[in-house]
């Protein structure tokens, strides 16, 4: 349990550090937002092109990761959206964001520092294949039902799928996460090698990746907390730490993942849910309250849940 807790611990502690910044007035929001930026344009992008430039694969397929990890998330957004919508009586928009809060892991800022600790560089892979198709299709799934519940609450026509799909794919064009994987696979697939210089660069900006990631989102929790909605937000906060790891957790049994995906993927998925959740309830101006209480409430929550899945792992 103490080798548990030295691997989980320190993350949330990282995210702790960063809330006492901003909290005690050593430092300003903005400079964790600056921060943010550094680390989702340039530290992350670098630590995905180096583990993939540099991964062996052992010929393992992607197919059976992606759907040991998205059958769980549709079993948790279905879960969130139902109980919404069924149980607190809420219309469809608040039906999409309990079920994109209950199932959108924060796996870039927390996922990756946590994996990279507990699993290593094998775990990394995992997360690398996870993150190539995440965003996507979580982006594009929240966009298409938010459109389609908009329409059932408000009438009109939305967008189409494929204008939806054309914004999405102009968005990862551009995308620095999807950059470095390319990029990455580009290298691993010619099989050359980086300059030893250019290489300790590489290498010196992706170790601090985890630490920066961790430090600025914790600088940027003061924006959300407990606003409202503690009900749902209390249901989908169990949701995303519960029931999404235990169901990602059984698929990944089910398809025969290697033990060290399989805890990549179960931890990754166990961890707090991501802002993402809070920029769809931007986009479509609802559910603010909702978003913003489960990413307090799992964040607050989740070093014990973790260490729970963790310890369960062994």
């Amino acid at each position: 349990m103490s080798e548990i807790l030295s691997d989980v611990l320190p993350i949330f502690l990282l995210i702790l550090v960063g809330w006492v910044i901003v909290r005690a007035g050593i430092l300003s929001a903005s400079v964790g937002e600056a921060m943010s930026e550094f680390v989702f344009k340039i530290a992350v992008p670098l630590l995905l092109f180096q583990t993939i430039a540099e991964a062996d694969f052992h010929g393992a397929s992607p197919f059976r990761l992606w759907i040991a990890y998205f059958a769980g998330v549709t079993v948790a957004w279905t879960a969130g959206h139902l109980a919404a919508t069924r149980l607190f009586g809420r219309d469809a928009r608040i039906g999409v964001l309990a079920g994109v809060s209950s199932a959108f892991a924060n796996n870039i800022f927390i996922g990756l520092p946590l994996v990279g600790r507990a699993v290593g560089p094998d775990g990394i892979v995992a997360m690398s294949i996870l993150l190539a198709v995440h965003l996507p299709v979580m982006m594009i799934a929240g966009t298409m039902l938010m459109e389609q519940a908009e329409r059932k609450q408000n009438g009109g026509s939305g967008r189409s799928l494929g204008e939806v799909l054309q914004q999405v794919g102009r968005n990862l064009v551009r995308n620095p996460l999807v950059v470095g994987l390319l990029a990455g696979l580009v290298v691993h697939l010619i099989g050359i090698s980086l300059p030893t210089t250019l290489g300790t660069v590489v290498d010196d900006i992706a170790n601090i990746a985890g630490p920066a990631a961790l430090i600025s989102l914790g600088m940027a929790l003061r924006q959300y907390g407990l606003s409202g909605n503690l009900g749902v937000a209390s249901v989908t906060s169990a949701f995303k730490l519960l029931l999404l790891p235990a169901c990602v957790l059984a698929a990944a049994y089910l398809l025969g993942l290697s033990p060290e995906w399989r805890k990549a993927l179960v931890l990754t998925s166990s961890v707090p849910t991501g802002v993402n959740a809070w920029l769809i309830a931007n986009r479509f101006g609802v559910g603010h309250s909702l978003a913003a209480s489960t990413i307090t409430l799992t964040t607050a929550l989740g070093a014990l849940t973790v260490s729970l899945w963790a310890y369960m792992l062994g």
